[in-house]
């Protein structure tokens, strides 16, 4: 090969490399930009008001309804026990039998004296009658006549005195048997039989506790109790349209308890070392589950707002400070961080008394991707995301 031919070959290389160089920068060159990245997605709660019942739970005890003490009214020696310990008693009935022999003479000896006291009242009555005409024929003196009359009225007022006697004599008699003041559940027995007692003694004999319906006695602050009256006056609150106040109950367990009580009674001092007043409560009691002393939390129903804003706990975030804000959607659908104002908890929810309005759109899902002043995507919270995969159910 001679060398022009060589010159050839090589000119025609470097013409076919510059095209492919220049193929190439084009290209290149013609490649499209990149498409801006979409506003992430961020799962919003429309506010709207509505109806809440506020209720508050507070701790308490179960008292029983009534209570006697069994004490002996007359001494002697127990002769009979006639109960069960444990077991139900009705008013009236015999629990003890106290030893009637000393009584029943004393009874018999009263009633004597009242058969004496009358037997004395006949003749003096005569007597008196009979002076009472004598005195006015001067047959009698006056002198004789107030005698007679005198005797009259004693003699009329030792028959009633024996008549109180034998009454006194009939009441201990009736003492010596010892009955239930109340109906209820009677308790253990301090006495057995053999035993003597006195009467009016400090030693109770037993105790009697009716147990249907029984009181429930919590306290509640004084902050609170002002705070509920202030919402009730201003409006803010409403009663719930019932006299009497509803209340549930929770055992410790945690279970509800199946009968609804109502508030009773307010405590008109306040104690000064919690500064607290007690509320009592009163709940049916048919299957005696509540017993006196049980430990109890039940939870009283304050009131109803008929405007509620109620926002979920997620939605709610708290600032260095220490002060709640949640991130509302504004209008060009930018993050906008709000402060409010909780005043409690509903259920699983604030609920806000200053900084939302109905119609505010709270971030509840996505707050993390939701910086103040970027742009976002508001979706319904709980529907599926643009990509088709379903979102997570709120946890109820």
């Amino acid at each position: 090969m001679n060398n022009l031919t060589r010159m050839n070959l090589t000119l025609a290389a470097v013409i076919l490399g510059g095209s492919l160089l220049l193929g190439g920068c084009n290209k290149q060159g013609s490649a499209p930009a990149p498409a801006p990245a979409a506003p992430p997605e961020v799962g919003v709660l429309t506010i709207q008001p509505q109806r809440a019942v506020l209720t508050t739970e507070l701790p308490g005890r179960v008292a029983p309804h009534l209570v006697a003490e069994v004490r002996p009214q007359v001494g002697g020696i127990i002769q009979q026990r006639l109960f069960t310990e444990g077991s139900d008693v009705k008013a009236g009935q015999v629990l003890y039998q106290i030893d009637p022999a000393i009584y029943r003479a004393a009874f018999a000896s009263a009633r004597a004296a009242l058969s004496r006291a009358e037997a004395n009242l006949v003749p003096a009555r005569l007597k008196a009658e009979r002076f009472r005409e004598l005195v006015t024929i001067k047959a009698v003196s006056q002198q004789d006549f107030d005698d007679a009359s005198a005797a009259l009225l004693q003699a009329e007022a030792d028959v009633e005195s024996a008549r109180a006697a034998v009454e006194n004599a009939r009441i201990n008699l009736d003492y010596t048997s010892v009955k239930a003041p109340i109906s209820g559940r009677i308790g253990r027995s301090s006495v057995t039989t053999g035993a003597l007692v006195k009467a009016s003694q400090d030693a109770t004999l037993a105790t009697i506790q009716q147990l249907d319906p029984v009181y429930v006695d919590v306290t509640q602050s004084t902050a609170d109790l002002l705070r509920l009256r202030q919402s009730l006056a201003s409006g803010l609150l409403k009663n719930g349209g019932t006299n009497q106040a509803q209340v549930r109950l929770l055992l410790e367990d945690g279970t509800a308890y199946a009968q609804a009580g109502t508030l009773k009674f307010s405590e008109v001092t306040v104690d000064q070392s919690t500064g607290s007043v007690t509320l009592r409560n009163l709940f049916p009691n048919p299957e005696q589950l509540l017993l006196p002393g049980m430990f109890v939390r039940a939870v009283l129903e304050e009131g109803v707002d008929e405007q509620a804003i109620l926002v979920p706990q997620r939605g709610v975030t708290r600032n260095p400070a220490g002060n709640a804000m949640a991130m509302v959607v504004g209008n060009e659908e930018k993050v906008e961080p709000r402060m409010i104002k909780v005043a409690r908890t509903v259920g699983d929810s604030w609920l806000v008394s200053e900084g939302l309005k109905a119609g505010d759109r709270v971030i509840l899902e996505g707050i993390q991707k939701a910086r103040p002043g970027t742009v976002v995507k508001a979706v319904p919270f709980g529907a599926p995301p643009s990509g088709g995969v379903p979102a997570v159910a709120p946890a109820k």
